[in-house]
């Protein structure tokens, strides 16, 4: 319902679950409680290795058929041998890895970016060589392996030039970032738990690097990196709050508001950034019965109180934002209206 309140008509959700997807049995369990209750096309992931713990890889061949693609989501796959062993299995039976890159060596206990609100205001920082180093890797596997590598939630400047140089070398890679890290930076974090998140909010120049990302065609589409977390788990400030944010019913409107409106890309590039880029990346079939009705000419303020989402977290609570959704439809079926 959050992501029919947002203006979704198909979702695909990461594999951070109690059983985690890494098994046609497991998946299974998924896709039937998606069966049941879904007011919308939900297309889940599979996990990367068994468990989420980077140590033995799942059995593609079986799952291939029943996942849009495979992410250890929210963990980085340290041992590259295991990443190897993973992207070749992928090419082999034509499966996209989708990584979460984090190399948890260069973490030193951070919860923010290791920049100057982190040093000003005493906190642990998380560097962005934690993130771009992990991606530099798996493009020299990806360009041995022939795997179809997309690299999630991208927030540093020298992720986008890696990716950019890899692109252009012919190597099979897409990527995306999140709304919050095209918006925000460092300079708007405040000591609240709703500005925490994985990765974190960057530097301003990674932030221009990002939409120069965008506009040359190096980030191939948006992710809202959705997060549910409870009030009492975002309640205890940038060191002690879970991460992560909830994303599905502010994604359109702050982009509209923030990119569109401002003049840094068109309103058909965001489209093709939100819906058709990523259809065609993930093989998801077009769905002309499906579309979302958005109202541009009048503002409205984001409440975080009137979420569906069970999470409330957001940076964006209380922004004046245009583009509201007001309604969705799935299937010639009306899910979600105001």
């Amino acid at each position: 319902m959050a992501a029919a309140a947002g203006g979704y008509t198909c979702v695909c959700p990461m594999p951070n679950l109690d059983p985690v997807p890494d098994s046609v049995e497991n998946l299974e369990r998924e896709l039937e409680i998606i069966r049941r209750d879904a007011c919308i096309d939900v297309r889940p992931y599979a996990s990367i290795t068994i468990g989420r713990k980077g140590i033995e890889p799942v059995d593609f061949a079986a799952l291939k058929g029943k996942a849009v693609a495979f992410s250890d989501d929210g963990s980085g796959v340290q041992n590259p041998a295991m990443m190897l062993r993973a992207m070749e299995a992928a090419a082999e039976n034509g499966c996209i890895i989708a990584a979460h890159c984090e190399d948890n060596s260069l973490l030193h206990g951070g919860y923010i970016h290791d920049g100057q609100y982190a040093r000003a205001h005493g906190h642990r920082g998380i560097s962005s060589r934690s993130e771009w180093a992990q991606i530099e890797r798996d493009l020299e596997l990806a360009a041995r392996t022939g795997c179809a590598y997309h690299v999630c939630h991208i927030s540093t400047r020298e992720s986008v030039r890696l990716i950019r140089e890899a692109k252009a070398s012919g190597v099979n890679v897409s990527c995306e970032t999140a709304p919050h890290y095209l918006l925000l930076s460092e300079n708007d974090l405040q000591e609240d738990g709703r500005f925490k998140m994985n990765p974190p909010l960057r530097e301003e120049e990674d932030r221009q690097a990002l939409l120069e990302g965008l506009r040359d065609g190096t980030i191939d589409m948006i992710a809202t990196d959705h997060a549910p977390h409870s009030a009492a788990e975002k309640s205890r400030g940038l060191e002690h709050s879970a991460m992560g944010i909830v994303g599905l019913e502010t994604a359109f409107p702050v982009l509209y508001t923030g990119l569109v409106r401002t003049g840094e890309i068109s309103l058909e590039r965001l489209i093709e950034l939100m819906s058709t880029a990523p259809r065609r990346r993930f093989n998801l079939p077009e769905a002309p019965h499906d579309y979302a009705l958005f109202d541009v000419s009048r503002p409205y303020v984001i409440d975080s109180g009137t979420f569906r989402s069970m999470g409330h977290s957001t940076p964006f609570d209380g922004m004046q934002v245009w583009g509201r959704c007001i309604r969705t439809v799935y299937r010639d079926n009306t899910v979600y209206s105001i």
